[in-house]
This record gives structure tokens, C-alpha cells and sequence, in this order.
């Protein structure tokens, strides 16, 4: 970066951090710590909670999710509106009229301490984990794009949102969050303007679509459906997004603290609630235009000679190796095979200009085999750099919209993209903390402890349970390295071993009123979790193959179907 980018970044952070501080004033109290003292509006909360879900591995991952693999991953979203409904007709009222600060407390009024000891537990686990991935996701690709090092990049990154997080409690993080979407989406806008803007003279907008729509990269729709019958290890296809989806999203905005603790802050019931609901209206086609970003910087390497892999510091570990001559030899196959991509979509997009179907037809064929065998080059450097003689990340989806943003857009936006990784992920990670805290505190710390302490001493010690999950995520972050996954599914699979079982807890307290023995919802949920586990291993192992978001409809209805077994036996014994 040059000196304009550097005074963008610094001069944004800094703005960022000053806005935290200046928000952070609230009652020295539980109350003000974790829910604003219960004063913010709905639009306030609608951003935060876009704010605690749209991380940096969104605004990294995403676009690059939908440069390799098109932008079916919107499917995934495709529950949440139905979600948002079920939530503010079922959840909401429920913890406003119980005046809960974590959504957990309410277990123990359905059913014991036990069961909300182990649903917070579960939380916990997920989301501090979770969490200490969204501190790296950002971390490694600055390290890997500016030979930073990744220590030091991972402390600056978790100790500066630690500061503002600390001082101001939920009420600093709704609002910072407030003006970090407004920066974040200023930046998205700007970057997909310039990438059209960057394409050659004759081709416009509706010119780039068809191009990566005939690559199949438009994908918005898919099915699943083989010759085989569905493919249940189909992550994202429209069945797997609305059934799956809807499980996840009811257990992410539903039982989640860190989303919980967003709504729980607003003012009144309705608040909450305009700010679900306008949630699920707004993501879908927010995450659309974010992938659409990524087919839109595929298109535009059509045009352009796109590097073999993406993420340099592997390339050169290749260099460095027994593959060096290898990836020289396959360099020069991809720039000859760059370069006739170039002179056929010219012709092609040349061809729909004309409405010339014919040309169109004898064009789209040789497009789709040089891609085809480009692909097939860059599998084989993704195979070197995954061997054992390397033993490098063979993934580079996380580093594709990065790379494009340092190599082509120009200065002071460069800047300012990167300012926005930071701030997407201190938004996510900011609220994560917070979350954090607000259960360490409620169900554990206030529940376990023997004595009564005042409230500005429970407001000093949240503060310390901020720092010190802070300080855990940190150190996860560390420890994290090559996920084999995109950042953005590595985070929702983790996730999904998580969150069905939480949820079908909730599902049992909510619909099951005949359910009142707390012991046969615990000893419910330790099946459900260890039935999510032992599917998950079954298809790591490759022995089954279902896709990761069904894990969540399986967890959910485990604990369900668990539940209802044990009261039987129980009763029958009676």
C-alpha cells in the first residue's frame, strides 16, 4: 500500500475507535453493560444485528465463494426470512416478557440449571471457537498479502476491538457497528463499480453477466437433484437452504447470545421485532450483491491474465520446492490458455452484442473448454501446494477478492478495502465478545458464585470477562491455520455441530408443555450432540455424504426425538 492508503486505513480506524468511545457512556450496571439499558430503536438494531453477522470472512470469503464455485451459496440464506418470522412470534415475546439478559436463563425456569448450564456451555464452546476464526480469517490474508507478520497482525486486530468493547458494553458496539456497515457498504459499492468500470471499452454490465452466467457462475438456483436422485452432500441447493437454512438461522437469531444480546437491547417488543423482521428482508439480497461482486471480478479476470493461485506466499513456498520446474511449466500453459480466453469472450460477448446465436453458440463451447482446462491447472498447483513435501493451505478462495483489490483498484480505495476488513470483523467479533461475557456473567458466574456482589462491581467484572474471552480468541487464532475450507463455510460448519441441538432444547421448552423433567431434556441433548458428532465424522471419513447444513435439522430434531423417547420410558415406568 502507498501512503494514501495508509492515511485512509489509519484515519478510518481511528475514527471508528474515537465513535466507540465517545458512544460508550451507559449505567454502570448490568443492564447498561449487556443491553443498553434496553433504549435503542429498531433501525439501531436491525444494524447491529447485520453488523454481528456480517463479518469479515463475508466481505473476504464471499465474493471469492462465488468466483470458484458461483453463487449458489445465497441458497443458504433462503430460511432465514421464514426464520425471522417464527423467531419474533415464538422467541422474542418470550424473553422480553421474562426480561432475561442471555437467552439461556429461561431453561432453568422450563426446566433445571442443568439444561441451561449445558446450552450455555455449548454456546460458549462455538462461538469463542467461531470467534477466534473470525479474528484470523482477516489476519492471514493481510499477513499473506503484506508480508505481515500474523502474530502481531492477530494481536492488533483482537486488541484494538477489545478496547471499545471493553469501555462502552453492547451500547459502543450497536452503534459503532451503525457506522461501520455505512463504510463497509460505501467500500462494496465503490469496489463493484470499479471492477465494471475496469472492463474493456465495448463491454458493459449486462455484457459481463452473460459471460460469467455462461460459466456458470450465476448458479442463484439450484436443485440438487442428480441422475442419481438428490445429493444430500450438496451444501447449498435451494432444499438444503430453506430446510437446513431455516434450522440454522432459527438457532443462530433465536438462541444465539450474540444475537440475542442485539435485540434484547431495543427499547420494546415491537422494536425487537422491526428489527428481525427487516433482518430477513435485507440479507438475502444483501449476500446477492456481495457474491455478485465475486462472478463480477471473475469476469473481469476473463479479460485478464488472473494469477495461477491467489495466494502468493504458497506460490512461493512452490518456487522454493522439488515443484519449482513444474509450476514454471504450468505458468506458461495458463498465460497461453489467459490469453485465447481473452481473444474468445471478446468474441463472444462480440457475438450477443450482434444477436448472432450461431457465433454465440461456437464461442460459448471454446470458453467453456479453455476454462476447463484452466481450471484443471490450477487443481494441479492446489494438489502440490496441499502435498505433504509442501504441506501449504491449498485453498485460496479467501485470498481472490483481496488480491484484486491490491492489484487493481487504485489508491486510497485500497485503503480503505482493507479498512474494511478490519471493521467488518471488529462489528462481528465486538458483539461475539460481548455475548461472551454476558453468558460467562449470567449463567455462570452470578448462578455459581456465593457472594452478592454490587452492580458497578458485576459492571467491572464484565468488563474482565470481555477481556479475557477476548484474550481466548486470540489465542485460538494463533492456533488456526489451513481449515481446508472457504473461512466463511469453515465458520457455519463449526456452527452446525452446535447449533441444532441447542435449538431443539429451546423446540422442546417452547411446543413440548407435557416436558417438564429437565434431566430427560440433558440427557436428550448429550445423544442429539453426539448424534451431530458421529454424522459429522461419518462424512469426514467419507463413509456418508450429507452436507453440513442438514446437521442442524438432525440436531434439532435429535433432541426432539430423544426427549419424547426418554418421557415415554420414564412414564411407562411410572
Amino acid at each position: 500500500m502507498n501512503q494514501i492508503d495508509w492515511i485512509v486505513l489509519v484515519l478510518t480506524l481511528t475514527g471508528i475507535i474515537s465513535y466507540g468511545l465517545y458512544k460508550r457512556k451507559t449505567s454502570h450496571n448490568l443492564d447498561g453493560y449487556f443491553r443498553s439499558d434496553r433504549t435503542l430503536p429498531w433501525g439501531i438494531v436491525l444494524l447491529s444485528i447485520m453488523g454481528t453477522q456480517a463479518s469479515a470472512i463475508t466481505f473476504i470469503s464471499a465474493p471469492g465463494q462465488a468466483y470458484t464455485d458461483g453463487m449458489r451459496f445465497v441458497q443458504y440464506y433462503f430460511g432465514l426470512p421464514l426464520a425471522m418470522i417464527v423467531i419474533c412470534i415464538a422467541f422474542v415475546p418470550i424473553f422480553k416478557r421474562l426480561n432475561v439478559y442471555t437467552a439461556y436463563e429461561y431453561l432453568e425456569n422450563r426446566f433445571n440449571g442443568k439444561t441451561r448450564s449445558l446450552t450455555a456451555f455449548l454456546f460458549l464452546l462455538q462461538r469463542g471457537l467461531s470467534t477466534g476464526i473470525s479474528v484470523f480469517a482477516p489476519s492471514i490474508i493481510l499477513s499473506s498479502l503484506f508480508n505481515w507478520n500474523i502474530y502481531w497482525t492477530n494481536i492488533f486486530m483482537g486488541g484494538l476491538l477489545i478496547i471499545y468493547t471493553m469501555s462502552g458494553g453492547a451500547k459502543a458496539v450497536a452503534h459503532t457497528q451503525k457506522l461501520q456497515l455505512i463504510i463497509i457498504f460505501t467500500g462494496m459499492f465503490l469496489s463493484a463499480f470499479m471492477v465494471v468500470n475496469m472492463l474493456p471499452e465495448n463491454i458493459g454490465f449486462l455484457d459481463a453477466l452473460h459471460v460469467s452466467g455462461e460459466l456458470g457462475k450465476l448458479n442463484v438456483i439450484t436443485t440438487g437433484i442428480t441422475e442419481k436422485g438428490f445429493n444430500w452432500s450438496d451444501s447449498y441447493n435451494i432444499f438444503s437452504g430453506i430446510i437446513g437454512g431455516f434450522f440454522l438461522a432459527l438457532s443462530y437469531f433465536g438462541t444465539d447470545q450474540s444475537q440475542v444480546g442485539r435485540y434484547l437491547t431495543a427499547r420494546s417488543l415491537k422494536e425487537s421485532r422491526m428489527g428481525l423482521l427487516m433482518n430477513g428482508l435485507v440479507k438475502i439480497p444483501m449476500q446477492f450483491a456481495i457474491l455478485l461482486i465475486g462472478a463480477l471480478v471473475f469476469t473481469f479476470y476473463q479479460f485478464k491474465s488472473a494469477p495461477v493461485f491467489f495466494n502468493q506466499r504458497q506460490l512461493d513456498k512452490l518456487e522454493n520446492s522439488i515443484y519449482k520446474d513444474s509450476l514454471h511449466q504450468v505458468q506458461v500453459q495458463y498465460d497461453q490458455l489467459s490469453g485465447l480466453k481473452q481473444q474468445v469472450v471478446q468474441a463472444y460477448s462480440k457475438a450477443i452484442q450482434d444477436d448472432d446465436t450461431a457465433a454465440e453458440s461456437i464461442h460459448a463451447a471454446g470458453l467453456h473448454a479453455l476454462q476447463k482446462s484452466s481450471d484443471s491447472l490450477r487443481s494441479m498447483v492446489k494438489k502440490w501446494i496441499s502435498s505433504p513435501e509442501i504441506g501449504g493451505d491449498g485453498n485460496d478462495t479467501n485470498y481472490i477478492f483481496l488480491r484484486f483489490v491490491v492489484d487493481y483498484l487504485p489508491q486510497g480505495l485500497v485503503g480503505l478495502l482493507i479498512a474494511i476488513i478490519f471493521l467488518a470483523s471488529w462489528g462481528s467479533i465486538a458483539a461475539a465478545l460481548n455475548s461472551l461475557a454476558s453468558s460467562s456473567m449470567i449463567d455462570f458466574h452470578k448462578r455459581f458464585t456465593k457472594d452478592a456482589d454490587t452492580p458497578e462491581k458485576e459492571y467491572r467484572l464484565s468488563k474482565w470477562y470481555t477481556l479475557g474471552w477476548g484474550i481466548f480468541c486470540i489465542v485460538v487464532a494463533m492456533f488456526t491455520y489451513n481449515v481446508g475450507n472457504s473461512l466463511i463455510e469453515a465458520v457455519n460448519i463449526l456452527g452446525s455441530l452446535f447449533y441444532g441441538v441447542i435449538l431443539g432444547v429451546f423446540l422442546v421448552a417452547f411446543f413440548l408443555k407435557k416436558i417438564v423433567n429437565g434431566n430427560i431434556v440433558f440427557i436428550a441433548a448429550l445423544l442429539a450432540e453426539c448424534l451431530v458428532l458421529t454424522v459429522f465424522a461419518l462424512t469426514k471419513s467419507e463413509i456418508l455424504e450429507i452436507g453440513f447444513l442438514w446437521l442442524n435439522p438432525i440436531g434439532a430434531f435429535g433432541v426432539i426425538g430423544f426427549s419424547l423417547l426418554l418421557h415415554s420410558i420414564t412414564k411407562a415406568r411410572i
